[in-house]
């Protein structure tokens, strides 16, 4: 893996909220209950779907000294109860970005989700690889 200086890293993570608002749609993060893939390239399993939160246009809130800050998402209804495992985030147009581990990646205040409950991220912080 390369690595690189704090502030490359931050004009990718820039460059990523860009790319995240392409498309007529918007960005979207969607939940599952399921193993999360390998990598974004292997599709999700729409069984496992346990909620989709849309982020709004622009998606980026601000950028800081050492991090990216998104927009809160809409607070959306959860279409089926179980515990969320793993995210996958995609682009305005659909494309999958990337997929986030619920705890290390993601951390939800109770990741135990309940038909017909509500969800939101309203703190949604990116971090270069540095």
């Amino acid at each position: 893996m390369i690595q690189t200086s704090l502030a490359a890293g931050l004009a990718q993570l820039q460059a990523l909220a860009n790319f995240l608002d392409q498309g007529s749609a918007n960005a979207t993060f969607i939940f599952y209950d399921d193993v999360k893939p390998v990598d974004v390239t292997q599709e999700a399993n729409i069984g496992a779907r346990l909620v989709t939160l849309t982020l709004p246009k622009p998606s980026i809130k601000q950028v800081n000294t050492d991090h990216i800050e998104l927009n809160q998402t809409d607070a959306a209804t959860v279409i089926k109860s179980g515990a969320a495992v793993w995210a996958r985030l995609f682009s305005g147009d659909g494309k999958a970005v990337a997929d986030f581990a619920v705890g290390p990646d993601i951390t939800l205040t109770n990741p135990d989700l309940v038909l017909g409950s509500t969800l939101m991220m309203n703190s949604l912080i990116l971090r270069p690889s540095t």
